[in-house]
């Protein structure tokens, strides 16, 4: 057995549970979770049609690197949405979703004979980017965000001894759990370090059509174009229909970027065994073709935070985020409750599940940047998601009182 796995910390839901293992809610109140972040709208007519109209794929191995039309239509949207033009042949890989990628690409870039290797992660963190960097034989290192920047990374806290043996750093804008975008300041600082220290940078894009103000989250290739890096050196960004769509269930995005760590990864995928179904290549075509359905989906997320966010912000430190799902919310220190108890207590008296903040997070450089925080995913229907904040909010002002 790899001895890494051991390495591994229990899922973020896992944990859930057992912290649930021990309690019921009233069986008179409807259940409603806000923990998980999975999309609830409904999936686009279309796109189901497109993955049942032609089943003929089924028939064939599909090529790793994926049809020449799911290629242009990841480029075409790229570059309608950043202004980017990418090379279809060697800058763009269709992907069985953002999460599988995002795990097999630390398996190609990390070299785990160097002493020390380092990959940063941005602390509280998408789990994925931990496990992948412990399986690949490296150590994370946790970067905090900082709350008093809007949760931005303090990339200017992490040591040299660290950039000197770091060989990836993970990016995630809008950012999982905080919904912070990252501006071009940030990006121009980044790419500096990666060009001194020689660090592949991986920009998890996943949220990046669900933001509330007129102007779109800036991404990492349109940030390298922007400062003249148009060979998109050292730098991958990941994306993917799940939320874009609300297709979660059919595993579909891609990378592009660096022409060479693209070359690499495909030659990855060839023996990993990382094709994607030609009809779920059919469906993804469509779907990256069409955006009436990505402003309407939009309209259904602004509409709900709208609508729950100052409901929220009377009774917990709480705003809305510049991007994504989520709402990352402060516990009032009047509850004298650390957020798992919050959590556990909330969901014992009221049936809503919300995500410990901590369990997003670690604990590192002194403290646990998820700490007396919760995470809120808003996938439901608008008025679910009202009620649950209506219900967390009667919970909250009975304590304080």
């Amino acid at each position: 057995m790899n001895p890494l796995l051991s390495r591994l910390q229990p899922y973020p839901f896992e944990r859930l549970r057992q912290l649930f293992a021990s309690v019921q809610p009233p069986a008179d109140i409807r259940p409603i979770s806000l923990g998980i972040g999975e999309p609830r709208h409904a999936t686009p007519a279309f796109i189901e049609k497109a993955l049942s109209a032609d089943l003929k794929g089924l028939s064939v191995y599909p090529a790793t690197a994926g049809t020449p039309a799911l290629r242009e239509a990841c480029a075409a949207w790229a570059n309608q949405r950043y202004g980017i033009a990418l090379d279809v042949a060697t800058q763009v890989l269709p992907v069985n979703g953002s999460r599988e990628a995002l795990f097999s690409f630390t398996q190609v870039v990390v070299d785990s004979s160097q002493a020390g290797a380092r990959v940063i992660c941005p602390n509280p963190f998408y789990q994925i980017y931990e496990g992948a960097t412990l399986l690949a034989g490296a150590t994370p290192y946790y970067a905090a965000s900082d709350a008093s920047r809007n949760f931005a990374v303090n990339w200017d806290a992490v040591p040299d001894d660290v950039w000197q043996n770091t060989q990836m750093i993970f990016v995630c804008s809008p950012g999982n759990p905080t919904g912070a975008v990252m501006p071009l300041s940030e990006w121009e600082k980044l790419f500096a370090l990666s060009d001194r220290y020689g660090f592949v940078i991986v920009s998890d894009e996943c949220y990046s059509e669900i933001y509330f103000g007129d102007q779109p989250p800036l991404g990492g290739l349109e940030a390298a174009l922007k400062l003249g890096r148009s060979d998109f050196k050292n730098l991958v960004m990941f994306t993917s229909l799940s939320k874009r769509s609300n297709v979660p269930g059919l595993r579909s995005g891609f990378v592009a970027g660096d022409a060479k760590l693209l070359k690499a990864f495909l030659l990855y995928r060839t023996y990993h065994g990382g094709a994607m179904s030609p009809v779920v290549q059919t469906a993804s075509v469509a779907a990256w073709g069409d955006e009436a359905h990505v402003v309407e989906n939009r309209r259904l997320y602004k509409e709900k935070f709208e609508q729950v966010t100052p409901v929220l912000s009377k009774v917990m430190d709480v705003k809305l985020p510049d991007a994504s799902f989520y709402l990352w919310a402060g516990i009032p220190d009047s509850l004298g409750m650390d957020d798992a108890e919050f959590a556990k207590q909330l969901y014992a008296c009221t049936g809503v599940t919300v995500l410990p903040g901590s369990y997003l997070a670690r604990e590192a450089q002194g403290f646990n940047p998820g700490a007396k925080r919760i995470r809120m995913a808003l996938v439901a229907e608008t008025a679910e998601c009202l009620e649950a904040s209506q219900r967390i909010a009667a919970f909250i002002e009975a304590r304080t009182r």
